[in-house]
Parts: C-alpha cells; sequence; structure tokens
C-alpha cells in the first residue's frame, strides 16, 4: 500500500508542475487573471479583443477583369494619347552624307547617340501626332488671351516680389559700391600719375635754369612751357620762326655785352670809399638847376654807348 500510494503521489505532482509550466508559457491564464483582478489591475476598456487579420486573397480572375476594363484598347485615343513610333531620319547625317547608323546600332554608352535617338524618335511622334489632334479638333497652341488661375494666392505672390525686389536692390548696391571702388582706384591712380608728371616737370625746369645760369645752353624754351608751338609749327610760319631767329640773336649779342650769371645782387651798394667821396656831387645837378629851360644841360645828358661800355667794364 505505501508503495502504490508513493506512486501516485508522485504522477499528481508532475500533472501538477505540467500544469504551472502551460499556465506560465501562457499569457491570459486563468490564474494570472484572477490574481490581477483580486488586486484591481483589470478595469472595463482595457482588454479589448484583437480583431482577426484581412485574409489574404489572390483573385486572379477579377485581376484579370480589372486588367481588360483598363486596357487601352476600351479607350479612345484621345484619352489615352499615346503613340509607338520609330525615330525619324536623321536630317543632319543625310545632309552631311553619312549613313544613318544601322537598326539597333545605337551605342547604349554613347550618351550623344543615345539623346540624339530619344530625340529624333520624339520628333517622329509629334510629327504624327500633330494632325491626329487636328483632326479632332484640339488645339495645340495657347491663345493670345489664356488666363490661368495662380496656385498662390496674391499675399504670398507679393511677399516673393518684396523679396525679390529686397535681392535686386542689394545687388545693385553692392555693383554701385564696386564701381565706385573702382572710379576711386582710377581717380587716385590718375591723380598720382598728375603728381608726378608735374614733379617731372619742375624738375626738368630746374636743371634747364641751372644750366643756364652756368652758362651751358642759352635757349631759353624752357620759359614757354605748355605753350611751346608744336614741331612743324615753326615750318608752316616762316614770320614766326624768322621772329625766333632775331630774338635769338638778340639775346646772345646782350649776353656778349652784358655776360650772363654770376652774382649781381650787392653791386650798387655804397662802401667807405664811396661814401666819403664827394668830388663828383655838384648843387646844381642835385637840385635841377643846371642849363636854360628848354635846353638839355651837358650834366644830365647820357654817356655814349662807348663810353658806358668802357664804364660797365671799369667797374
Amino acid at each position: 500500500m505505501t508503495i502504490e500510494t508513493t506512486t501516485m503521489e508522485d504522477s499528481e505532482d508532475d500533472t501538477q508542475l505540467g500544469n504551472e509550466s502551460e499556465e506560465e508559457d501562457s499569457e491570459l491564464s486563468d490564474g494570472a487573471l484572477q490574481e490581477a483582478f483580486s488586486k484591481g489591475l483589470l478595469r472595463p476598456g482595457m482588454n479589448v479583443l484583437a480583431s482577426k487579420g484581412k485574409p489574404c486573397v489572390n483573385n486572379e480572375d477579377g485581376m484579370k477583369q480589372c486588367l481588360i476594363e483598363l486596357s487601352t484598347k476600351t479607350l479612345p485615343w484621345v484619352e489615352r494619347l499615346d503613340l509607338t513610333n520609330l525615330p525619324a531620319e536623321d536630317i543632319v547625317a543625310k545632309a552631311e552624307g553619312r549613313p544613318p547608323p544601322p537598326e539597333g546600332g545605337v551605342d547604349a554608352e554613347n550618351d550623344f547617340q543615345r539623346e540624339m535617338f530619344f530625340y529624333r524618335q520624339a520628333q517622329a511622334t509629334v510629327l504624327e501626332a500633330l494632325p491626329l489632334l487636328k483632326k479632332l479638333n484640339i488645339s495645340t497652341r495657347r491663345p493670345q488671351d489664356y488666363f490661368a488661375e495662380m496656385a498662390k494666392s496674391d499675399q504670398q505672390m507679393q511677399k516673393i516680389r518684396k523679396k525679390l525686389i529686397s535681392k535686386q536692390a542689394i545687388l545693385e548696391k553692392s555693383e554701385k559700391a564696386k564701381k565706385l571702388r573702382e572710379q576711386r582706384k582710377y581717380g587716385k591712380k590718375v591723380q598720382v600719375e598728375v603728381i608726378q608728371k608735374r614733379q617731372k616737370e619742375k624738375k626738368d625746369m630746374m636743371n634747364a635754369v641751372k644750366k643756364y645760369q652756368k652758362g651751358m645752353t642759352d635757349k631759353l624754351d624752357f620759359l614757354e612751357g605748355d605753350q611751346k608751338a608744336p614741331a612743324g609749327a615753326s615750318q608752316k610760319n616762316p614770320k614766326a620762326n624768322a621772329a625766333k631767329k632775331a630774338n635769338n640773336a638778340k639775346r646772345k649779342s646782350k649776353d656778349d655785352r652784358f655776360g650772363f650769371g654770376g652774382k649781381k645782387s650787392g653791386k650798387k651798394w655804397n662802401t667807405k670809399e664811396s661814401h666819403n667821396d664827394v668830388s663828383g656831387f655838384s648843387s646844381k645837378v642835385a637840385h635841377g638847376k643846371g642849363g636854360k629851360k628848354g635846353s638839355k644841360g651837358k650834366q644830365n645828358k647820357r654817356p655814349g654807348k662807348s663810353t658806358r661800355k668802357n664804364m660797365k667794364s671799369r667797374s
């Protein structure tokens, strides 16, 4: 009896353990629900029955029927506007005398050939579609008075307009500032060139004056400055050329007679000897009483040319 009791108890324990493991594996076990209900964790509306997913049905017959209804053959061409064309004739190759490429001979890796093939195919499609549209009285050109309503509101377009105007104003201001900087640079460059030119002219003038003072030249052309006549003016005006030569001769004779250069200031200053020498003083000459009225006094007569030259040389 004892042995049998033991075996029955063992079997009951095994079934209990199996049930517990099944309850633990099950998410919605009765024991867990009772325990949750006793603790107050279950409330109305927390648990919702999950609906089963929509079964996937592969209705081949229905799909084929829809395909037939949507087939292009059942709709008029004006609703489809589909055309399948071969490329148009290559006019450029024909004009240049090149043989056209064979059918299917376009290299897919050659971008130029591929794009030209698409272009000629579209050209052939347009040449075929335009007469068909014209035949169906469908206009292909936009009328002159065509009016299309804007998708955006007037307020949005005003904002866009203001933004574009502000951008344009900024660009114009930038261009104006750029031009002003360039003008300033050019003006500064011109100003520097003018100053350098004036300095050079002044330097040349001073060098010419020094040469004239030292007797290295007898020309006074540098005094004429910018008013100097051009090179061909003397050839056209012989009178001016002759007058210029006469002036040069006169200048030369004066230089031979009186000399040039050297110290000129202080020559007429009195010295101690000349101040004490009164031998040449005459009261008649000093007070203008010499000679009769209407006659020239001998004491006031100017010495002759040779006398003055000798006096100049003695001094």
